[in-house]
């Protein structure tokens, strides 16, 4: 009797096992069978006031446009917009990074306008060069615009951008001056050094005259030691062409 009885247990535990087995797989075959239902109903529904359905929707030029979006960079949205901005000290490494940016928009599009923003205090000279340079081989036109300042290498970037468009924000400073550097080493190393830091100085003093309208003499002059600018200042120097303000309202903008 006592083996009966725990073989009845055993039968009654396996039967209530496989009773809520039975009853787990029925409900998942419920839902999974509803819900193929209601997506072929969704599916086969027609358009709501013009409503494309949902894989029409993915397909669609919008959302792809959407979903790319929002896998760009602030950085990539800003050059979509044609847009370059240089903060901080110029070295080698964002001077190429400037150059890549300029060359690349002036593949995309040889005429319309590239805009470059500046905030920064300089830096090296052969960097800041070779984005000068750059700038003066496109042919799209190069808006520069000083936000914040524009010092040494920089005001030379600013100073290059295509006449009648090179602007500074209302709070914002230009400083010029002669190029800095250390020397060392024996003595005709230095005389080697020292030249190369005279010859850089003609060739900047000599940028700034022929975008500023002033002389070579008069730069020279003026650049003996740090010559800072207001952004009327600048104006009225010739580094810049206009001052940026904020434009009036338009009832599109009030819209």
């Amino acid at each position: 009797m006592g083996h009966t009885r725990v073989d009845f247990c055993v039968s009654k535990a396996g039967l209530r096992h496989a009773t809520d087995v039975t009853r787990q797989r029925g409900s998942e075959t419920f839902v999974k069978t509803t819900a193929t239902r209601l997506k072929d109903y969704c599916m086969n529904l027609p358009p709501v006031h013009g409503l494309p359905h949902n894989h029409e929707l993915t397909n669609s030029h919008s959302y792809q446009s959407y979903q790319r979006q929002r896998q760009l960079t602030l950085g990539d949205l800003l050059l979509e917009n044609r847009i370059v901005f240089l903060q901080g000290e110029i070295h080698y490494a964002n001077a190429n990074d400037v150059v890549m940016k300029l060359l690349y928009l002036q593949s995309e599009n040889r005429r319309k306008d590239i805009h470059f923003y500046l905030n920064s205090p300089g830096g090296s000279v052969t960097a800041t060069l070779a984005i000068y340079d750059t700038m003066q081989m496109l042919s799209c036109p190069v808006a520069t615009y000083c936000v914040g300042e524009a010092c040494s290498g920089a005001a030379v970037l600013l100073v290059g951008g295509s006449k009648g468009k090179r602007f500074c924000l209302p709070n914002s400073r230009v400083m010029l001056h002669q190029p800095m550097g250390g020397v060392g080493g024996q003595v005709s190393d230095i005389e080697i050094q020292a030249a190369e830091m005279f010859r850089y100085r003609d060739v900047l003093n000599g940028i700034i005259s022929s975008h500023s309208g002033k002389s070579v003499e008069q730069i020279a002059k003026d650049t003996d030691r740090d010559f800072f600018l207001s952004a009327s200042e600048a104006k009225d120097y010739g580094l810049v062409d206009d001052i940026l303000t904020k434009p009036p309202a338009t009832e599109e903008d009030d819209d």
